[in-house]
C-alpha cells in the first residue's frame, strides 16, 4: 500500500524537487561572456584591416593597394575556409592527435549551445566566429615577407592551401581537444605558437623561395607613408587587446591579467626598441617605435594569460631588444623579408613561447603550469619541443605548397610588373592619382 502512494505522489514529488537533482545541469550561456567573446572577435577582426595600413604604408607607393589587398582579401577567403571546413579540422573531434575530422565541416552540430570542451558559458557559434579571425590575420602576416612580387592568383592559391596544411593542423596540434601538443602540456594562451611561429617561419621560408626584389640593397626601398603604418600599428595594438584578453573565453580575473600583460610588455618592448635604436644609431625613429610596439604585442601573445605585469615587462625588453637584431642582421644574411614578418613574428613569437616556459605561474592561472622560475625546469623542456616541432613544419610545408603554387600559377610578377608596381600590373588601379 506505502508502494502505491509513493507511485501516486512521484509526479508532485518530481514538480518540487530541483532539475539538477534529478539530471545533470546542461551548460548554460553567460550572456556578459558571451557579449565579453563577441567584442574580442570583433576587435581581431579590426586587426587584419590594421595590418592592412600597417603593411601598406611600408611598401613603395606603387605597391600600396597591391599590399593592403593582401591582408583583406584574406578576411573573405579565410573566413569561408573556416565556416567550410577549417574550423572542424582545427577543432573537431580528434584524429590521432594531429588533425580535427570533418563532423563540424560546414557548421554541422555547432548552435547556440555552449561545447565545454572549449568555452563553457558561450554558444559554440561565438567560440567559432572568434577563433576565425584569428585564421584569418595569420596567413596575411605571412604576405609582409614577399610583398611587392607575388602574383595575386599565387597568393590566393597559396593562403588557401597553407590555411588548411599549416595553420588548421598547428591549431589542432596546440588548442583542439586532443591535440598532441595540448596533451603534452604545451603553453600558449592566444597564438604565440598558433599565429606567430607558424606565420614567421613560413615567411622566412617563403622569402628564401621567392628571392629578392628586384634592385633590393642597390637602391632605397623607404616606407612610402609612416603615418598610415603607425595609424595601422595604433589599430593592431588596439584590436591586441580583444586578441589576447579575449582568449580568456570569460570576462573575469583572468581576462584583466592578459589585458594588463599585453600592455605591459607593448609600452616595455616600445621604449626598449627606442633607447637601443638612439643608442645604435643617433636618431629615436617613429618606424622603429611602432615595429617596437608590435614585436613586444606578438612576443607577449603565448604567455598573455600565465605570467604577471613584472614578466610582462621583462618579456617586452627582450622582444624590444632581440626583434631590434632580427631586423637589422638580416642584410648580412642576404633574405628579402620585406615588411619583417619573420624578424618581428616569427622571432617574437619563439620568444614569447620560451618565455611562458620561463615565468608562467600556476598562481594566476591554474589552467597552465610553473614555469622554470617557478620551480618547474619541465615546463621549459616541452615549450622548446613545441618550438621546435612548430618550425620544421611549417617551414617544410610551406616550401612544398610554395613549389606546388608556382607549378601551377607561377609566384612572381615579371620583372615589367615588378618594375611597373603591382597596383597596376595586378589590379589595374592606384592608391594615388597625382
Amino acid at each position: 500500500m506505502k508502494t502505491v502512494s509513493v507511485l501516486l505522489l512521484l509526479p508532485f514529488l518530481m514538480l518540487l524537487t530541483p532539475l539538477g537533482a534529478l539530471a545533470a545541469e546542461a551548460p548554460r550561456v553567460d550572456a556578459g561572456d558571451t557579449a565579453f567573446v563577441l567584442v574580442s572577435a570583433a576587435l581581431v577582426m579590426l586587426m587584419t584591416p590594421g595590418l592592412a595600413m600597417f603593411y601598406g604604408g611600408m611598401v613603395r607607393r606603387k605597391n600600396v593597394l597591391g599590399t593592403i589587398m593582401h591582408s583583406y582579401v584574406a578576411i573573405a577567403l579565410v573566413s569561408l575556409q573556416w565556416i567550410l571546413a577549417g574550423y572542424s579540422l582545427s577543432f573537431g573531434p580528434d584524429v590521432s592527435g594531429i588533425i580535427g575530422n570533418l563532423d563540424w565541416a560546414f557548421l554541422r552540430g555547432v548552435g547556440t549551445s555552449p561545447n565545454p570542451d572549449y568555452a563553457a558559458t558561450v554558444p559554440h557559434l561565438a567560440f567559432m566566429i572568434y577563433q576565425a579571425m584569428f585564421a584569418v590575420i595569420t596567413p596575411a602576416l605571412i604576405s609582409g615577407a614577399i610583398a611587392e612580387r607575388m602574383k595575386f592568383s599565387a597568393y590566393l592559391l597559396f593562403t588557401l592551401a597553407w590555411t588548411t596544411l599549416v595553420y588548421d593542423p598547428v591549431a589542432h596540434w596546440v588548442w583542439g581537444n586532443g591535440g598532441w601538443l595540448r596533451n603534452l602540456g604545451a603553453l600558449d594562451f592566444a597564438g604565440g605558437i598558433v599565429v606567430h611561429i607558424t606565420s614567421g617561419i613560413s615567411a622566412l621560408a617563403a622569402a628564401l623561395y621567392l628571392g629578392r626584389r628586384k634592385n633590393y640593397q642597390r637602391e632605397p626601398m623607404p616606407p612610402h607613408n609612416l603615418p598610415m603604418t603607425v595609424l595601422g600599428a595604433g589599430l593592431l595594438w588596439f584590436g591586441w587587446f580583444g586578441f589576447n584578453a579575449g582568449s580568456a573565453l570569460a570576462s573575469g580575473g583572468l581576462s584583466v591579467i592578459a589585458f594588463v600583460t599585453t600592455h605591459a610588455a607593448a609600452v616595455s618592448a616600445t621604449l626598449t626598441w627606442m633607447l637601443i635604436e638612439w643608442f645604435h644609431r643617433g636618431k629615436p625613429t617613429m618606424f622603429g617605435a611602432a615595429t617596437g610596439s608590435i614585436a613586444g604585442l606578438a612576443t607577449i601573445t603565448p604567455a598573455s594569460g600565465f605570467v604577471g605585469p613584472m614578466s610582462a615587462l621583462v618579456i617586452g625588453m627582450l622582444a624590444g631588444g632581440l626583434c631590434y637584431v632580427s631586423l637589422n642582421v638580416k642584410g648580412r644574411f642576404g633574405y628579402d623579408d620585406s615588411l619583417d614578418a619573420f624578424g618581428v613574428h616569427g622571432v617574437g613569437g619563439i620568444l614569447g613561447t620560451f618565455g611562458a616556459g620561463l615565468f608562467a605561474q600556476k598562481m594566476i592561472n591554474a589552467s597552465g603550469a610553473d614555469g622554470l622560475f617557478f620551480g618547474n625546469p619541465r615546463l621549459l623542456l616541452i615549450q622548446m619541443a613545441a618550438i621546435l616541432s612548430v618550425v620544421i613544419y611549417s617551414f617544410v610545408v610551406t616550401f612544398i605548397l610554395l613549389k606546388l603554387v608556382g607549378m601551377i600559377a607561377g609566384l612572381r610578377v615579371s620583372e615589367e610588373d615588378e618594375v611597373l608596381g603591382l597596383d597596376i600590373s595586378q589590379h589595374e588601379e592606384s592608391g594615388y592619382t597625382l
